[in-house]
């Protein structure tokens, strides 16, 4: 029962991550996961920054460890010297105050020493560590300096691509009915196509037609009135019949 359950939530996330995804701006998203990739890089730097303060830090605890050595060091002999100097006059008390200065300083010199032995070896595990911080944020800047390259050209890539459907769904546009009362270009081509041949046909059918005929008969017979007008002007003139007067008042045969 509880696999089962656990397959049906497993189901449900990834159909609301696709249903998601479908619906969700990519340009958003784009910026998202470089603004997560920034983050992590920031927060990369902060735990390098404190590895290697780490480091800084051992290093002068180390330093300060080797002058205190030094010093011990030089007080020890200064005391054996004392003490044996005391001992050579004869002042035995002295030399015994020494030589017990002596001792206390080559304790606190044993100590000292083991001191320094621990922080030599970390002081190398911190350089180590330092070391490896500093090349996994170099490692990481690079990567997100490919990102934000890469973010200019998907940036690009997703305006050409909107600029593409938009060109699809243009072009799908003139041969896809978008509406039953809006009729496809090639409708309309048709439409009017259909128009036209019909309006050459009629037009042909006109110039064939009684009518057609009628008119060329009433054309003649205004042509024939004209030439018998035209006769008459010449009889009054005084001109022979189907002469004209010249250019010059004279006549033309």
């Amino acid at each position: 029962m509880i696999k089962l359950l656990q397959r049906v939530g497993r189901y449900v996330t990834a159909a609301l991550t696709g249903k998601f995804n479908e619906k969700a701006d990519p340009k958003v998203q784009l910026e998202q996961a470089i603004a997560e990739a920034q983050e992590q890089h920031r927060r990369l730097t902060e735990q390098a920054a404190n590895v290697v303060a780490n480091q800084k830090q051992t290093e002068m605890r180390l330093n300060r460890a080797m002058e205190e050595l030094e010093k011990v060091n030089g007080s020890a002999r200064q005391a054996v010297k004392m003490a044996d100097e005391a001992a050579k006059r004869g002042d035995t008390a002295k030399a015994a105050e020494y030589t017990r200065a002596a001792e206390a300083f080559a304790n606190r010199l044993i100590t000292t020493e083991k001191e320094v032995e621990s922080l030599k070896a970390l002081s190398l595990q911190t350089a180590q560590a330092s070391d490896q911080a500093k090349a996994a944020v170099a490692q990481n800047s690079s990567a997100l300096q490919k990102r934000l390259s890469q973010r200019q050209k998907l940036l690009s890539q997703l305006d050409q691509a909107k600029m593409q459907e938009q060109m699809n769904t243009a072009m799908a546009s003139l041969s896809e009915t978008v509406g039953q009362d809006v009729p496809t270009l090639e409708e309309v081509q048709d439409k009017i196509e259909q128009r036209y041949a019909r309006a050459l046909g009629r037009s042909e059918l006109q110039g064939e037609s009684v009518e057609t005929h009628m008119l060329e008969v009433e054309q003649a017979q205004i042509d024939s009135d004209a030439q018998a007008r035209l006769e008459q002007i010449r009889s009054q003139l005084g001109l022979p019949a189907g002469q004209e007067p010249g250019p010059t008042g004279g006549t033309t045969s």
